[in-house]
């Protein structure tokens, strides 16, 4: 059985690889430019780069445009816990990830009409935050609810939860909806990851007793570092009292 010649990209990524993983680029070390490795492999910039894409969607190279490439640092795994009728919340083996955010009033548009079933022009305000350890960005999510609910002044995601707990009816019914798909070019670069890793999309709105959607939370959450975990808890122990 004859065997396929390796490509020049995969030869390339290979070599790369092995020099990170033996410890001649160290994690968190600036790789050589572009220009200088599509020298050293006497290969076109774009069959570089071909091969960069390979590392970055694999984990170990992150892009910091106008800085270059670096290895990247291991990155610690993230649990998105849904299934509930709190808040989204992320949850890691060891110390709690950092989370800066940024809040904007707006008028609900296109998709946003729909999604918080509301006329366009409603008046919405967004909270764009993203999780990350150190300089390392976990994932990133946008938050809308309506003007009246949102609180005044928040840093963090939970200041939101406090706040529509303490003005909104119950909540009558919590929809997630997740799925696979590539990121989009700003998603890939406010996360530094490569636009052929896939990312983990999910879409979460609550909704009030009274039918009105309250929260409408639109996350993401790169899949080389991150999982969803969504549990059912069966009422057996008050089946088997009634039997």
């Amino acid at each position: 059985m004859i065997r396929p010649v390796p490509s020049r990209r995969d030869t390339i990524a290979d070599d790369l690889r092995h020099q990170i993983s033996t410890g001649h680029f160290k994690a968190g070390e600036r790789l050589p430019s572009e220009a200088q490795l599509a020298t050293r492999y006497t290969v076109s910039t774009p069959t570089l780069r071909s091969a960069l894409a390979l590392l970055q969607g694999e984990g170990l190279v992150e892009k910091i445009h106008g800085s270059g490439n670096f290895v990247r640092r291991p990155l610690r795994r993230i649990t998105y816990t849904g299934g509930r009728g709190e808040a989204p919340t992320w949850t890691t083996s060891s110390a709690p990830l950092q989370v800066t955010a940024r809040t904007t009033n707006l008028e609900a548009h296109g998709h946003l009409t729909a999604l918080l079933n509301v006329p366009p022009r409603s008046p919405l305000t967004e909270v764009f935050y993203i999780t990350h350890e150190g300089k390392s960005p976990h994932s990133l999510a946008r938050i809308y609810v309506p003007r009246d609910l949102a609180p005044t002044d928040s840093s963090v995601p939970d200041e939101i939860a406090v706040h529509l707990a303490d003005l909104r009816p119950p909540l009558a019914e919590v929809q997630e909806r997740l799925s696979a798909r590539l990121p989009t070019q700003e998603e890939a670069t406010v996360l530094r990851i490569s636009t052929s890793l896939a990312v983990l999309s999910l879409a979460r709105v609550a909704t009030d007793v009274t039918g009105r959607v309250v929260e409408a939370a639109l996350l993401v959450l790169p899949g080389d570092r991150a999982d969803a975990l969504f549990t059912t808890r069966l009422m057996t122990e008050e089946r088997s009292s009634k039997e």
